[in-house]
């Protein structure tokens, strides 16, 4: 038999009539068919599917809908509610041996709708579910692990057992869209959605347009629900982790009916079948007045329904514009009676309202209250702070800039603490100044202990006996304890500074290991008689370190100060500096992605403690990897605190005409003008994590395709989505893809070319360790091509330096 003679199976499977389902099944396989008149009903008689037309239109579709004895057919799902059968009965609904759905035209053999899978089946068949799910499995299978399923594709209506949210992994969004109206289920204007830009709540839009707002999650439900009584039809749990947020429809009770629809005209219906009157109840409808309305009172406005009018400004706050507001224009909002300052403020805690919009959000769901109130406060942008889980008082959720869309909801249980001046609190007030007129005076009080700790130890160690004992000496508390080594005992550590001993050379002076007689080791720094920095320097540093206490921070063991001798004695790093191990290309394979980000942490929990948790407010001014130290553990240590700067009080920024710091780690401010603050140090820091996520430096970096340094082409890549190629090869085939891409995302927001637009440390720290939503990120400070490669050579003063990295002190400013 020659080939054409054979049929195919597949040939012979369309030349078989398609056979129609029997009465009341409840699946279909390839080999059958549903005409229109045939229905689906699921096992326990719920739901039913088949080809209805809605109201008064002709036009055909495939649909579910709840089989009770209902004078108006409920539909839940429609299949081809874009593409209907006009104006004909002659639709059928088919399986194919791939697993997938298709609608055709008899009349014309025309396919008019059919579902994608993303495998192809051995043996399908359609089930609608009990639960009103339509899905397609293998017929052997008993799992649910099914090839489509309706649950993922839904239309207007949530039914308990649906998910709705996103799935991180595959992008892939679960939401509600309306129908265009009554008698046209094609898409309508009006989505809802839970809304991920922060911390996850539920809002309504029409277009791009955000109308109403529930939300955010409280741990129990999404704050001001309406009619916040137990519902004991439905319920709902919210799912979060690195691969989804889904809220999930939980039926109480099975023989009750329950389901939520989007209406044509955007409004939001719970509603619930009664069977003594037959037909189906509203258990709430959102929005429920002029109050959900979004945002109707502005900022820091609240709105209360029995109210006249129904805008008021939240307590301690007045209208912003009192001729508008009179007037009943409230767009303008409230603001604070005082203005913030920042280190003086206090919380006020406010309850009985609906939660602000939670899209300037941070969260994380292992802190406790007091810790979250730290924090904010902490940050000068944080402006208010709550629970996640009110269920157990436990998790954080701050809220940066003004707070939008309050309205009053007597009984909701959730509290917020509002942030606001220490004046509107009078003894916090008074306590709040006390502190910052210490905090105001720490720096020069420091500063005059600490030069007369010094002036006392050199005076001791001059005028002491050569005999005395070895070891540390400790000084009286009005000296910050500052322990004191002689010379005989730091020369005998060192093999008087046998160049064996000696780490390297910085613009302090050069650096030994030593080992005291008990085994402790050390290392010493020894100020040159040639150094660059000098006295000041030496000064500097002991001030800025000698009393902060942090695993992310060298430890400053003591001092030497003998004649001419100015030396520092610190702990010993046996992994020295993380540039050894982050651009050498052997040593760097040491160093995994786990490893990486546990020193990216590090980095910035020990920033955070210098610019905010110290009693010093210290920005380092000198960030670079060399001068990261890695403990045993590879833990990081930030060191080298000659060019440190101590802020008193409020100070945030400063001018200087002595630019100090390393070329590539410098912010634009700071390298051209001479302005340095916090967010210099921010700066730095972004640049460091990027050659940590990538093993290249800044300056120095070559590509083929520009001119740019690393910080301008991690911005190439991530403007092209493509900025998985910035990572180091050693840690390439990596599985923590989402940090990876994460920590990028962090870096590019920290080296953004305004200061303001960066981030504070504590939001950075914040940012690294949680899954919200990260604001996009703008153009990088020194975004601009090198005309060729010879503006990469070091300008330095300093010839010990390599070209790629070298501390300048000498810069004038412009």
């Amino acid at each position: 038999m020659n080939r054409s003679s054979k049929p195919s199976f597949v040939n012979f499977f369309f030349i078989l009539p398609l056979l129609s389902i029997s009465e009341a099944a409840d699946k279909i396989t390839a080999t059958q068919i549903i005409r229109d008149g045939d229905t689906l009903v699921s096992s326990n008689q719920s739901f039913e599917l088949g080809f209805f037309s809605p109201g008064t239109s002709t036009n055909r579709y495939i649909g579910i809908w709840y089989k009770m004895n209902m004078t108006v057919k409920t539909v839940v799902w429609v299949a081809n509610r874009d593409a209907p059968l006009r104006n004909t009965s002659s639709g059928v609904l088919t399986v194919n041996w791939s697993g997938q759905l298709i609608i055709r035209d008899e009349s014309n053999n025309n396919t008019i709708w059919s579902t994608n899978t993303s495998r192809v089946a051995r043996n399908p068949v359609v089930r609608l579910l009990d639960s009103g799910n339509l899905v397609v499995k293998e017929a052997e299978s008993v799992s649910d692990m099914f090839l489509w399923q309706s649950f993922d594709y839904p239309t207007d209506t949530f039914l308990p057992d649906m998910d709705f949210g996103l799935n991180l992994v595959t992008g892939k969004e679960l939401y509600l869209r309306s129908w265009k109206s009554n008698e046209d289920p094609a898409l309508g204007d009006f989505t809802i959605s839970i809304y991920l830009a922060g911390y996850p709540q539920i809002v309504i839009k029409k277009g791009d347009t955000i109308l109403y707002r529930i939300g955010p999650w409280n741990g129990m439900r999404f704050s001001g629900m309406p009619n916040i009584k137990l519902n004991e039809t439905m319920t709902a749990k919210l799912i979060m982790n690195s691969s989804v947020v889904i809220y999930r429809g939980i039926a109480i009770k099975s023989s009750v009916y329950s389901r939520f629809t989007l209406s044509p005209s955007g409004t939001g219906q719970q509603f619930t079948w009664v069977d003594r009157i037959q037909d189906w109840v509203v258990y709430y409808r959102f929005p429920a007045d002029i109050c959900d309305d979004y945002g109707s009172c502005g900022a820091h406005g609240s709105c209360n329904n029995e109210n006249f009018p129904v805008c008021g400004c939240l307590e301690r706050f007045v209208p912003k514009d009192e001729e508008s507001w009179a007037t009943s224009d409230w767009s303008g909002g409230c603001v604070r009676r005082r203005p913030l300052n920042c280190g003086d403020d206090v919380f006020l805690e406010y309850s009985g309202i609906k939660m602000p919009d939670a899209r300037h959000t941070w969260y994380n769901e292992s802190m406790s209250l007091g810790e979250c109130e730290a924090v904010c406060l902490s940050n000068c942008s944080c402006t208010a702070y709550s629970n996640t889980d009110i269920s157990n008082s436990s998790g954080c959720l701050l809220w940066f800039g003004d707070l939008v869309d309050i309205r009053q909801m007597s009984g909701e249980p959730q509290v917020i603490y509002i942030r606001l001046a220490a004046s509107e609190l009078d003894s916090h007030g008074r306590n709040r100044t006390i502190l910052i007129v210490v905090s105001t005076s720490l720096a020069g009080i420091v500063l005059l202990g600490l030069s007369l700790t010094l002036f006392l130890c050199k005076r001791r160690n001059n005028d002491r006996n050569v005999t005395k004992e070895e070891g540390p000496e400790e000084t009286n508390d009005e000296d910050l304890e500052l322990p004191i080594y002689d010379l005989a005992t730091v020369s005998k550590a060192t093999n008087n500074f046998s160049d064996d001993n000696k780490l390297g050379e910085g613009g302090f002076g050069p650096v030994y290991k030593g080992m005291l007689e008990d085994g402790k080791e050390i290392a010493i720094k020894r100020l040159s008689g040639t150094s660059l920095q000098g006295h000041d320097e030496f000064m500097n540093e002991a001030l800025c370190i000698a009393k902060l206490q942090h695993r992310n921070l060298v430890k400053l063991l003591g001092c030497c100060l003998e004649g001419d001798e100015e030396m520092l004695i610190y702990e010993y790093m046996h992994n020295k500096s993380l540039d050894i191990f982050l651009f050498d290309k052997i040593k760097g394979k040491i160093l995994d992605w786990p490893k990486r980000f546990q020193i990216i942490n590090g980095i910035a929990r020990g920033l955070l403690y210098l610019h905010h948790d110290s009693r010093l407010r210290i920005i380092h001014r000198d960030l670079k990897a060399s001068n990261i130290l890695l403990d045993d553990d590879l833990n990081p240590k930030i060191s080298d605190f000659g060019m440190a700067r101590i802020f008193g009080g409020n100070e945030t920024v400063a001018n200087t005409k002595r630019v100090v710091g390393t070329y590539g780690y410098m912010s634009p401010e700071y390298a051209v003008e001479g302005f340095f603050s916090l967010k210099s140090d921010v700066f730095s820091f972004g640049v460091l994590a990027l050659e940590i996520v990538s093993g290249h430096r800044n300056r120095g970096f070559h590509h083929r395709d520009h001119h740019h340094n690393l910080v301008g082409h991690a911005w190439i890549l991530y403007k092209e989505g493509r900025s998985l190629e910035l990572v180091d090869p050693n840690i390439a085939n990596s599985l923590y893809l989402y940090d990876l891409l994460r920590s990028i995302h962090v870096a590019l927001l920290c080296v953004q070319q305004r200061p303001e637009d960066r981030p504070s440390m504590s939001s950075v720290v914040l940012m690294l360790g949680s899954e919200g939503v990260l604001p996009e990120a703008k153009q990088p400070g020194f975004f601009t091509e090198r005309h060729g490669f010879s503006s990469e050579m070091s300008t330095s003063t300093n010839d010990t330096r390599s070209s790629n990295e070298c501390t300048i002190t000498l810069l004038e400013a412009r």
